[in-house]
């Protein structure tokens, strides 16, 4: 098949595609006499494979190293359990810091209760702070980026 078979297949665009090529991710295909690569359906298998890993939230270095798992099945998975614990540890503070975020925009959020003019709007008032150094319902004085 041809990339954009490859591509169309595998729910993702041709770029994304050549993108994991050149990255070494996906193995290089067999070239047509015309030039045009010609890919497979192992090619389709190892793309699957990388798409279903970066649903994950796993970089390119994770995601190079689980095809080398899969390019020698015989290796010990010890590492990739450690490779997923790692990333569930990155998840966990993913997911604390987004809670972290949602708070901060609640309170926020209750510093403007009624509909007035963004001039007297507690919202615009505390970003206006925040923006001058000083602090704002959301973050502490010192605590805003």
């Amino acid at each position: 098949m041809r990339i954009g078979e490859l591509a169309k297949r595998s729910n993702c665009d041709v770029e994304t595609v050549r993108f994991y090529e050149r990255e070494g991710l996906l193995e290089e295909p067999a070239r047509e006499a015309n030039g045009y690569r010609r890919y497979t359906e192992t090619h389709l298998v190892q793309l699957s494979f990388i798409r279903h890993c970066r649903s994950l939230d796993m970089g390119l270095p994770d995601v190079r190293r689980l095809r080398s798992f899969q390019a020698n099945p015989e290796l010990a998975c010890d590492e990739i359990n450690q490779l997923i614990d790692g990333q569930i540890g990155r998840i966990h503070h993913k997911v604390k810091s987004l809670r972290l975020l949602e708070q901060q925009l609640h309170t926020l959020r209750d510093t403007c209760h009624v509909n007035q003019k963004a001039s007297e709007c507690g919202i615009m008032r505390n970003l206006a702070q925040a923006a001058e150094g000083e602090g704002c319902s959301c973050h502490p004085l010192g605590t805003a980026n």
